[in-house]
C-alpha cells in the first residue's frame, strides 16, 4: 500500500522578518505548531517537519505531536535545499508528498485532503490548490518528480518543477477566495493576527 506524506518546511532564516516566523505565537501556539496540527488533522499518512535555523526551538514548539523531524544542514542556501532534504527522507512506499509552509497556519485539512484525493483519482505528477484566480499551497508532488526535487538548491523551491509539468498540472478548489496568509513581514504578521479566527 502506498502512502502520502506531508512535508512542513520550517528551516528558513526569516531574513525579511528579522526573527523566526515559524515561532511567532498565535492563540498560544507557534505558527509551525498550527501547521503541524492542520497536517495531522488531514488524511496524510505521515508528517515530516524540516528544520534548519532555530531547530531546537522548533522541536520544542512542536512538542509531542506525532511528526518526524529532518534537519537540513544546508538551510542557509534556501528553501530548495529544505525541500530536497524532506524528499530524500521519504520511504520507498511513499507515492506522493504534500508540501506545507511552516508559517501558513490557516492551511485547511480539507484542502490537504482534496489534493490527496486528486492524486489518487488522476495520478497527476503535480497538484495545487486554487483560490479564486490564484494558485497556492498545499502543493502535491508525485513520486515521479522526486528525483527532480532532490536536485533543488538555492531558494527556487518547487516552482521550477510546477512549471516543467504545467501541462499535467491539476488544480483543486482551495475552499477560499485567497490563499491562507503566510508571514514574511511585520505588516503580514499584523494582518494575520487581525484576521485570525480561533480554532
Amino acid at each position: 500500500m502506498t502512502s502520502i506524506a506531508g512535508i512542513v518546511l520550517a528551516a528558513g532564516l526569516s531574513r525579511r522578518l528579522g526573527r523566526p516566523k515559524q515561532l511567532l505565537v498565535l492563540d498560544d501556539r507557534a505558527l509551525v505548531a498550527h501547521v503541524a496540527d492542520r497536517a495531522l488533522a488531514s488524511t496524510l499518512d505521515e508528517v515530516i517537519v524540516v528544520t534548519g535555523a532555530s531547530a531546537a526551538e522548533i522541536r520544542e514548539a512542536i512538542g509531542d505531536r506525532t511528526v518526524r523531524f529532518v534537519h537540513n544542514p544546508d538551510f542557509e542556501r534556501g528553501q530548495g535545499t529544505s525541500l530536497a532534504a524532506g524528499i530524500a527522507a521519504l520511504g520507498e512506499a511513499v507515492d506522493a508528498t504534500v508540501i506545507l509552509l511552516g508559517d501558513q497556519p490557516g492551511i485547511a485539512p480539507e484542502t490537504i485532503d482534496r489534493v490527496i484525493g486528486a492524486r489518487r483519482e488522476t495520478i497527476a505528477p503535480v497538484i495545487m490548490a486554487r483560490y479564486g484566480d490564484q494558485q497556492g499551497h498545499p502543493v502535491l508532488f508525485g513520486r515521479e518528480v522526486f528525483t527532480d526535487l532532490m536536485r533543488l538548491d538555492g531558494d527556487t523551491g518547487g516552482r521550477e518543477i510546477v512549471r516543467a509539468h504545467r501541462e499535467a498540472l491539476v488544480l483543486v478548489d482551495g475552499g477560499a477566495d485567497a490563499p491562507p496568509p503566510d508571514v514574511d513581514t511585520e505588516e503580514a504578521w499584523d494582518a494575520l493576527r487581525r484576521g485570525w479566527k480561533t480554532d
